[in-house]
């Protein structure tokens, strides 16, 4: 293949990779673009022309369910149904932006189409309270659902009442078919309060509110919801009456929608996709999730086995759906959303069984509150697992070790800085033998450098080098040095650095907590922010990481710890490291940045200390001594010689 050849297939790869970038940049402009201008035509009332709109999105990023339950949602209000073709509309490829919008195909205004609930496809577009010290629900009289969730003591970081989820983006109703094959959907037709009380608000006493969806009279499905007072978690029954004749008599199974946008809540909106997730558990079995960090457009599993409950989870807060029983099966799904607003649009379906006859009850708990870890322990069924602090050794040490340590201090100082403080200073008492021995070890090697470099001009050729680590392990050997007693005691330390790195970014408790400049804790703290977004940095510069960067330096030089001659490529390493953690941790939690420039600096401290008790003339004096003294060799050693005389090598030349 001559010169030629390969610049021609070297442009052609460039071509490729410049034709596919410009391709999903254009895709992902007109995307944005055409959401945009949708939910501009919707803020103005002109829902036909959003409904257009949001079709042309679907050109450019088809299957997406965020913008297809948007289209639905306008459907139900203009009181109209896509036909076959709109079913195609969402499967259209990128490239064909200019097929035709598709017309919608009117149905009955009179709700003739729901059959024995026809009578239930028109009624009063009205809410209902329920409310106690922590929580306020808005229940919507058209499908029967909890419209909006207000947590009472949080607010969002620009100071706004934090809302889990609202409006009519959130879906949250049973999907059945007729015995004569008539599709219903709860979500979409009017529930009746059965008392004309509108506000309910729970002090001493648990307060029921319940609707009804009548098919007649007698015949209807009942949502009770009951709130008791200071709690999260409010109990949901469903009473199917009477509808025997209505459900097909083999059914025993109805399926339960529910999705749901999830708002943005945290300043930090990088760090709060990161824990933003779905999670399940499976009966007899252990807590699953979607993978966390995930940049998958859509994420979709089907769960063939029963489930305990199903949760939609943000970095601080969680709305979940617990079984009395058990959900037959489900599957769930997650779409990132482009927009400032949201951050994933969740769905899930969950198989509901029932017990057929004149009245059948379903029941369920329902969960809206923050991911603390003592307040999820108290619903039961490893809803603390909401926490993702690590898994085996990580999560072990996090939840029977960091946690009541630091839930302990917090009962006797409000400050969380301080908090921080004292537990970083704990930690490294504890860890204190380890550092000491791992300094000591440094220092030790740090005093024989010199007669290891010499030992690298003696054995300057790479066939010389088992001769050279085999010089090299006598002189530490005579010297009273174990190579590895400077590792091993840092690698037992690794555990409790990752359980801190897990802890902190979803630590409720440091959520907009205050320390010195910082004003959040739980997020990063910026004291310079950029018109323009650098790669990996961000468009800020946060204090406490410039902070944690300047102390890894510190440490290194204190250690005074540096390559070998020939590893010359490893001291550019050493400074590149601590830069590169720099941008990684730029954007991550200001109490944890916090925490490692706290333990940086402690551990300067440490080694100063330390180096009191090393006497590096002792440690050649012991060297010269063991000179004398007929050398032991070790069972590694002679299995080390042993192989080098099989490959050819007399080590004693």
């Amino acid at each position: 293949m001559d010169k030629n050849t390969i610049i021609g297939f070297i442009l052609m790869i460039l071509i490729f990779i410049g034709v596919g970038v410009y391709s999903n940049v254009r895709s992902t402009k007109g995307f944005k673009n055409a959401v945009a201008a949708a939910e501009s035509e919707v803020a103005k009332g002109n829902l036909e022309q959003a409904r257009t709109e949001y079709f042309n999105a679907l050109r450019f990023k088809p299957n997406r369910p965020d913008v297809a339950a948007k289209i639905e949602e306008i459907n139900q209000k203009l009181g109209v149904t896509p036909d076959s073709q709109i079913k195609d509309t969402l499967q259209v490829k990128p490239g064909s932006e200019n097929i035709a919008p598709v017309t919608p195909q009117s149905i009955p205004k009179d709700g003739s189409q729901y059959g024995e609930f026809a009578n239930a496809a028109k009624g009063e577009d009205g809410f209902i309270t329920l409310e106690n010290d922590k929580l306020e629900l808005k229940i919507s009289l058209k499908g029967g659902r909890v419209y909006s969730a207000r947590l009472k003591d949080y607010v969002t970081y620009d100071s706004l009442p934090l809302v889990l989820f609202s409006g009519d983006s959130t879906v949250f109703g049973f999907n059945f078919f007729t015995a004569d094959n008539i599709a219903i959907q709860t979500n979409s037709l009017y529930f009746k309060p059965v008392s004309d009380e509108k506000s309910y608000v729970v002090t001493s006493e648990p307060l029921s509110v319940s609707l009804r969806l009548h098919a007649t009279d007698e015949q209807y499905i009942e949502y009770k919801y009951t709130l008791a007072p200071d709690k999260y978690s409010l109990s949901f029954e469903v009473t199917l009456k009477n509808l025997e004749n209505i459900f097909p008599s083999n059914q025993n199974n109805i399926s339960l929608e529910w999705k749901m946008n999830i708002p943005q809540q945290e300043r930090g909106r990088q760090n709060e996709e990161n824990y933003t997730t779905i999670k399940y558990k499976l009966y007899q079995d252990e807590v699953t999730w979607l993978k966390l960090r995930s940049k998958k457009e859509l994420e979709k599993v089907d769960i063939n086995a029963k489930l305990s409950w199903v949760a939609f989870v943000d970095q601080f807060f969680s709305s979940v759906i617990i079984a009395d029983d058990l959900f037959s099966n489900g599957s769930v799904s997650s779409t990132i959303l482009p927009t400032r607003k949201y951050t994933r649009f969740f769905t899930s379906d969950l198989g509901v069984p029932f017990t057929p006859g004149a009245e059948s009850k379903i029941g369920m708990r329902l969960y809206f509150g923050p991911n603390h870890i003592s307040t999820l322990r108290k619903e039961g069924l490893q809803l603390e697992k909401l926490v993702f602090l690590g898994k085996s050794i990580i999560g072990w040490i996090s939840r029977f070790v960091i946690i009541p340590v630091f839930n302990w201090l917090n009962k006797y100082i409000g400050n969380y800085g301080i908090i921080i403080l004292i537990l970083t200073i704990l930690i490294k008492i504890v860890l204190f033998p380890l550092t000491f021995k791992s300094y000591q070890s440094t220092a030790k090697m740090a005093v024989l450098k010199p007669l290891v470099d010499e030992l690298g001009k003696k054995f300057p050729k790479k066939e010389d080098s088992v001769k050279k680590q085999q010089a090299t392990m006598d002189l530490y050997k005579r010297a009273g040095v174990n190579p590895m007693g400077g590792c091993l005691p840092m690698l037992l330390q690794f555990p409790i650095l990752f359980a801190m790195f897990r802890f902190f970014p979803v630590s409720i408790e440091l959520r907009q907590e205050h320390f010195l400049w910082a004003t959040d804790l739980s997020t990063y703290d910026s004291i310079l922010n950029f018109p323009f977004k650098i790669p990996l940095l961000g468009n800020h510069l946060s204090l406490f990481t410039l902070l944690m960067t300047a102390s890894s330096f510190l440490t290194m030089k204190m250690t005074g710890s540096s390559p070998s001659p020939d590893q010359p490529g490893m001291k550019m390493m050493q400074y590149m490291m601590p830069v590169m953690f720099m941008f990684m941790f730029n954007n991550f939690s200001s109490g944890l940045t916090y925490y490692y420039f706290l333990a940086n600096m402690l551990t300067w401290v440490q080694n100063i200390v330390s180096k009191r008790f090393i006497n590096a003339e002792k440690v050649l004096a012991t060297l010269e001594a063991n000179k004398k003294k007929p050398v032991t060799k070790s069972k590694w050693q002679q299995r080390l010689e042993a192989a080098t005389k099989q490959r050819g090598v007399n080590p004693r030349k």
